[in-house]
């Protein structure tokens, strides 16, 4: 059976600004906001759709919209697809204050039509989450709700954390964390479908696309571009305005305008180490990953927007000085490292 066979199914719980409180922590200090559940869970299932991508499954969005849908919706979605298998990211909450509940749970529903397939899956979830995070294991369990009981496909849910816990409601809107999630996901999916593991961050693993170009790798192109602002259309096809977009992506980052997508290019669009120095004035999607990192550290930039200006400016500094940094505002190795040690948070 070829990868491209196998139909796998994507879910994130809620939505923006959802109206009930257990579906946000607390207010985190630094920040002074809440952060909603599906701040992480929308970011993680799409981390989730590039590593398929990259394997070449066929791949089905259950919910692309940013609000939320019903769960009849999502079962009638999910039921109409004939789907190989499906993969829920959620987040966790235990009661409405920071408190020390925390780690990794994954679950099945016996009352899925193909549960001991679904418990399998879970499994195979858990043990690559437990490996490539460094969350507490919580263990598989049984759950009955809509998306895991009442759909006609191989089930699981994450549950990849717990909002309450401050750690681990900072871990919710880390990049480096949201792709480790998405991708040990979809480790576990090609384990439990037995097929090999193609990892995301090897550059030898992407093949050199240029206008004319199909494939999963092009769908893989087109579906990052799409989170940097670009309005493709998904096809797999690189044309026109897949090139323009491209070529837009490349003069936003400072990268050869040539519209051929090799290494520099899927390195920035990956955001792959070796990260590059960074200082005020530059701009984008380097400069966009710190503004997250320094958003999950507690320094709050007043907006995500790829564009290293004063606000990020003081950010790093803060960041700097609060880490026995050189405090110069220059991201360089020592800050770089600094900002990506999960164990930091």
């Amino acid at each position: 059976m070829a990868n491209e066979d196998f139909y796998i199914g994507a879910n994130d719980e809620h939505g923006v600004n959802p109206p009930t409180q257990g579906k946000r922590t607390p207010v985190v200090p630094g920040l002074n906001r809440q952060i909603y559940e599906n701040e992480f869970n929308r970011a993680a299932k799409n981390k989730f759709i590039e590593a398929c991508m990259r394997q070449d499954f066929s791949v089905y969005d259950v919910k692309p919209e940013l609000q939320d849908i019903s769960i009849n919706e999502r079962i009638r979605r999910i039921n109409s697809q004939n789907l190989t298998l499906l993969v829920t990211f959620a987040y966790n909450a235990y009661g409405d204050s920071f408190n020390n509940a925390s780690g990794i749970e994954t679950f099945y529903s016996p009352q899925n039509p193909k549960a001991t397939q679904s418990r399998n899956l879970a499994e195979n979830l858990y043990n690559e989450l437990i490996q490539g995070t460094q969350q507490t294991g919580r263990g598989v369990k049984t759950l009955d709700v809509g998306v895991l009981s009442n759909v006609n496909c191989t089930s699981s849910l994450i549950e990849a954390g717990f909002m309450t816990n401050l750690r681990e409601a900072k871990l919710m809107i880390n990049p480096l964390f949201q792709t480790e999630v998405g991708e040990e996901a979809c480790h576990g999916v090609c384990n439990f479908l037995g097929v090999n593991y193609i990892p995301r961050n090897n550059l030898n693993n992407y093949p050199l696309l240029r206008n004319g170009s199909q494939g999963n790798f092009v769908y893989l192109l087109q579906f990052i571009l799409n989170q940097y602002g670009y309005n493709l259309s998904v096809d797999g096809i690189f044309g026109t305005r897949t090139l323009n977009a491209v070529r837009g992506f490349q003069r936003n980052n400072s990268l050869s305008v040539d519209g051929l997508v090799g290494n520099n290019t899927w390195k920035t669009l990956l955001t792959l180490p070796p990260y590059p120095l960074l200082k005020q004035n530059y701009r984008g999607a380097y400069v966009t990953f710190l503004q997250q990192l320094l958003e999950s550290n507690l320094y709050p930039v007043s907006g995500i927007d790829g564009i290293f200006g004063t606000r990020t400016l003081n950010a790093v500094r803060a960041f700097q000085q609060a880490n026995g940094l050189t405090v110069d505002g220059i991201v360089g190795n020592n800050t770089w490292n600094a900002l990506t040690n999960l164990n930091t948070l």
